[in-house]
């Protein structure tokens, strides 16, 4: 069907992100900026990387405590050996699937925040998800902190959610000023124009040049050829990537890996990208844990590092930061079906080449627990406030709505 004026604008306006992606090609972007988005807050180069443990991940088996003589009685049949964990301190190591966060730790990239929770903690998946993604104890949550932040950013700072199949964008990016694409494939990100043959190409062809020689003068139609042909060559040039792109580290095969990869290859693509959303579920371990739980920490550790080693090997090692986070942890004590239920107080990863590395904050107490819970010391939002003010250049103030203290994560 040969294509028409009015569905090459209607076509071009959505392709190009103007209504339904939210995208910015470049030259708008770069446009934007020289209108005078440079003194805006937050124009930084930096790159962050939130992934989601869904379901409460056992933060009492990802950093043992094993010196603590209460951690082998509180869990007696899911203990991890000693010899096998992967050593952060004297005092505390990693389960023994998480190598690669050793092998972070050794080129000093990896940071660990301990004990990090919120007053009053929640032990409800979905409340508790809703209180992290939106930076907030309200208790009607309508945005997320991310969608605030981007708020703050210049224009043509884009996001993306790289999903799971049938996985619509996480509340955290919810009030962002442009939509917030879900994507599973770099394909989803490409124009698909309707032309199948030939003349059907030539055709749309002819009506770019229609409207660009109509709208000399400016106006709507030009903004919007002009849109449309620099989406064109940009959807190419993205399709040539996801040919081309070699990664300068092997990435294990995982859907977790997948989707890093595909980050990687956007961060290449210099489509604007400043943040990625991704997210690995199954850490509502209540039952038979120990395998499930090995599983799905060396599926995280192998996955963050060989992106984290591909970007660093592409020269964005010092942009990118990585944050890991879950809902909550998991109770001290083991149950009776050799699993945990949900708790409090939890580890924070968090990877890049600007941290400071190692360990921030004490282990939780395993004996002075409040209802069997883990109790925190270190407000989430604290973490949020250093990546607000020190990574993405945006007062935190503005996005968490109060003042907090910031935790110490990077260098200099």
């Amino acid at each position: 069907m040969t294509t028409t004026r009015r569905d090459f604008l209607r076509h071009s306006l959505a392709a190009s992100g103007l209504v339904a992606w939210g995208l910015s090609p470049t030259f708008v972007r770069k446009t934007a900026a020289a209108a005078g988005d440079a003194s805006k807050r937050g124009n930084k180069d930096t790159l962050l990387v939130v992934v989601e443990l869904t379901g409460g991940n056992d933060g009492l088996n990802t950093v043992v405590p094993f010196k603590d003589p209460t951690y082998a009685k509180l869990r007696p049949t899911l203990k991890l050996p000693t010899e096998q964990l992967v050593k952060l301190n004297d005092e505390l190591g990693l389960h023994p699937a998480m190598t690669g966060f050793g092998e972070l730790l050794q080129d000093r990239a990896l940071c660990v925040v301990q004990g990090v929770g919120y007053p009053n903690p929640s032990q409800s998946h979905f409340r508790s998800m809703d209180i992290w993604q939106g930076g907030t104890l309200a208790a009607h949550i309508s945005e997320g902190w991310l969608g605030r932040a981007l708020k703050q950013m210049p224009s043509g700072s884009q996001a993306f959610h790289l999903k799971q199949e049938n996985q619509s964008a996480p509340l955290a990016f919810d009030g962002a000023p442009m939509r917030v694409p879900s994507l599973a494939t770099l394909e989803e990100f490409q124009l698909r124009m309707s032309a199948t043959s030939s003349a059907d190409k030539k055709e749309q062809a002819k009506i770019i040049e229609s409207v660009a020689a109509s709208s000399a003068k400016g106006g709507l139609l030009d903004f919007v050829s002009r849109t449309a042909s620099n989406t064109y060559a940009q959807s190419k040039r993205l399709a040539e990537i996801g040919k081309n792109y070699v990664p300068k580290s092997p990435y294990p095969e995982s859907p977790l890996a997948n989707k890093l990869r595909l980050a990687a290859q956007l961060i290449n693509a210099d489509v604007g990208s400043r943040i990625f959303y991704v997210s690995i579920d199954g850490f509502d371990t209540h039952a038979t844990q120990a395998p499930t739980h090995a599983n799905l920490l060396g599926t995280l550790s192998q996955a963050l590092t060989a992106f984290y080693k591909d970007l660093k090997a592409q020269g964005h090692g010092e942009r990118l930061l990585i944050m890991t986070f879950s809902e909550f942890g998991r109770r001290a004590r083991e149950n009776g079906s050799r699993g945990t239920d949900h708790g409090s107080g939890a580890p924070m990863f968090l990877i890049g080449g600007k941290l400071r590395p190692g360990i921030v904050g004490d282990h939780p107490s395993l004996t002075k627990l409040e209802d069997g819970n883990l109790v925190h010391h270190t407000d989430f939002r604290q973490v949020y406030a250093a990546i607000l003010d020190d990574w993405l250049g945006v007062p935190h103030k503005d996005v968490l709505g109060s003042e907090f203290k910031k935790v110490k994560l990077f260098a200099g």
